[in-house]
């Protein structure tokens, strides 16, 4: 029992960081007008925030995983939490467009590696066929975020100054060192892999497939997401203050679907669950970008978007870890990437027809096709599997 409950500990240090990550990674988007208006850039140029941070998240996965074989685990994510509350609190001092976009970039470094490592000890802390729930519990963290922390973050970024939101984050970043520190059992150092073993489980062609449907697919929630609060304000036409109740209520939604995401992994295998999220986030934003300008069907949707949305989370790395055999860690750390690029160029795509001139609601017409392209992917590997599995038969 004792040892039950230093788990849970262990896995709420990990929910904390995440919800560290979470603040972060969202609460740039119920603010980004103000930046924008504080930094004299237009709003789709603010929203190359979002990406600079995405991309650091792309790099930073599989280059600071790389050195888990040197540290340990608990080492190694008091390094990762160290540097991201360093550069976050360094972005609220940013006083024009080309330095918070550096730190922006050098804040988004330790996000992958973090969920990376923090997903494989998450299964190692579960108890036996519980490993689904432990990865929830850590990615509940982020979704706890956008209940809580991104609409205060958001509050106190829109009614006093942008930088408060990110001086928040580095708040939370120093209790998730404490945590961490406290909490987390220790874990040796990992034997490193042999070169053979790593290149068979990154050679398997099923895990770049899976990496390209994380990017496209998770890239339709971001071409919706990073555009919320002009869609809101614009479009639904509630005033600025709505937005961070707005975020409250897209902030359940994320944490209903994480743990709908962890029971639909059970329940069908993590593949079949995430094509099944992937076709409803295609008709729910379909849908969006007809009804976004009625107040409440906006509100509404914006609840069943980020619940869709979330169900995908665990499913994915679960697929993600089970395919990525020899090398669990980078493969789990690689999909973090695989979402921050989706984040990255689903602010971007979503971001151009805004920039000639488009309503904000082409945003979530993006949104759609990425996300249906990514369900289309994630049927391509289901047939691929069925054919291999029919021939191993014969």
């Amino acid at each position: 029992m004792k040892n039950e409950f230093s788990n849970k500990k262990a896995l709420l240090s990990l929910a904390i960081g995440g919800f560290g990550i979470g603040l972060t990674e969202f609460v740039i988007m119920g603010i980004l007008p103000n930046v924008a208006n504080s930094l004299a850039i237009s709003i789709p140029q603010a929203g190359h925030f979002i990406s600079a941070y995405a991309l650091g998240v792309v790099v930073g996965a599989p280059l600071l995983t790389s050195f888990s074989h040197k540290l340990s685990p608990n080492r190694m994510l008091l390094l990762l939490m160290t540097w991201f509350t360093i550069f976050n609190t360094l972005s609220a001092f940013s006083t024009n467009y080309n330095m918070l976009l550096v730190m922006r970039f050098l804040s988004g470094l330790p996000h992958g590696a973090f969920f990376g490592v923090g997903a494989v000890i998450a299964g190692k802390l579960a108890r036996r066929g519980k490993s689904a729930q432990a990865i929830a519990v850590m990615f509940s963290g982020l979704t706890v975020a956008n209940v809580i922390g991104v609409p205060i973050g958001t509050f106190l970024g829109n009614q006093y100054h942008w930088s408060a939101s990110f001086i928040m984050v580095g708040v939370v970043g120093v209790l998730t060192l404490v945590s961490i520190f406290y909490w987390m059992p220790q874990f040796e150092k990992e034997e490193k892999q042999p070169l053979s073993d790593d290149q068979k489980g990154l050679k398997n062609p099923e895990l770049w497939a899976l990496i390209a449907l994380t990017t496209i697919g998770t890239g339709g929630f971001f071409a919706w997401y990073s555009y919320i609060a002009p869609l809101l304000t614009d479009v639904a036409l509630f005033s600025d203050n709505v937005v961070s109740y707005a975020m409250i209520i897209a902030g359940l939604g994320m944490f209903v679907g994480n743990f709908l995401g962890a029971k639909m992994a059970d329940a069908f295998t993590p593949l079949r669950s995430v094509m099944i999220s992937l076709l409803g986030m295609t008709i729910i934003l379909l849908i969006n970008s007809f009804f976004a300008s009625h107040a409440i069907l906006a509100l509404v949707l914006t609840f069943l978007i980020g619940l869709i949305a979330f169900s995908i989370s665990t499913p994915i790395q679960m697929a993600i870890i089970n395919t990525a055999k020899g090398a669990e860690m980078l493969g789990s750390s690689m999909n973090q990437s695989a979402f921050n690029m989706g984040n990255a160029m689903g602010a971007y795509l979503a971001g151009l027809p805004i920039a000639y001139g488009y309503s904000v609601t082409s945003s979530s017409l993006v949104g759609a096709s990425l996300a249906f392209s990514g369900a289309i992917i994630a049927i391509a590997i289901l047939l691929y599997r069925q054919k291999k599995l029919k021939k191993n038969s014969n």
